[in-house]
């Protein structure tokens, strides 16, 4: 990964386009989160349901947590423990903001900040959010290396950008959307993140 890599990738979401690209845990599927034309062709190049809410990554967590002035301060205060790290983080999102990427559930957002270190470190420049999922058909195994993102993907998106091997295990899927409140959290989907590592961030 280059410094002109992250420029073609973020140049690739401005104008609509869908990119392939290196995350910290597999190979992802981006694009404007805002562009419903976009949104739809990635999904189609997934086989994914079309009400199915997908994450939005930001590059950087202080972008984040910009974008979202609304999150209440123990959950701020969760993200800034958390991210950046492999793990999706369901916030609740009262204003609807990107609504593309949320389905069929307006009110909740999907989170992600990868750690953007290595090889993979000229993408922390991008500076605008992206609506991103695995680079795989649904159902189908994640990809670690490029080489095992389906070719169908790769020749229906605009960009595909190599990152080399990725560690290969998924992002860890944690629901924060009542910890605010009364502090409950819980684990949709097991991944990266150990539940015990997650515990000693949240439960303190």
């Amino acid at each position: 990964m280059t410094a002109e890599d992250a420029e073609t990738f973020a140049r690739c979401m401005t104008v609509g386009g869908v990119a392939v690209f290196p995350a910290d845990t597999v190979y992802g599927l981006a694009c404007e989160p805002g562009s419903e034309t976009a949104v739809r062709r990635l999904y189609a190049l997934k086989g994914r349901p079309p009400g199915k809410p997908a994450a939005v990554m930001f590059f950087a967590r202080d972008l984040a947590l910009e974008a979202l002035p609304e999150l209440g301060p123990r959950t701020r205060g969760a993200l800034e423990r958390l991210l950046p790290g492999p793990v999706t983080v369901l916030v609740p999102n009262p204003r609807r903001r990107f609504g593309p990427a949320c389905g069929s559930d307006p009110g909740s957002l999907g989170l992600r900040v990868p750690a953007l270190v290595g090889p993979l470190a000229p993408l922390g420049a991008v500076a605008w959010p992206v609506l991103q999922s695995s680079a795989n058909r649904a159902g189908e195994p994640e990809a670690r290396v490029l080489g095992a993102v389906p070719q169908s993907i790769r020749d229906g998106a605009d960009l595909v950008l190599d990152g080399g091997p990725l560690p290969g295990t998924a992002s860890t899927v944690l629901d924060l959307r009542r910890y605010e409140s009364g502090g409950d959290w819980a684990v949709v989907r097991p991944g990266a993140v150990d539940p015990g590592a997650l515990a000693a961030f949240l439960d303190a």
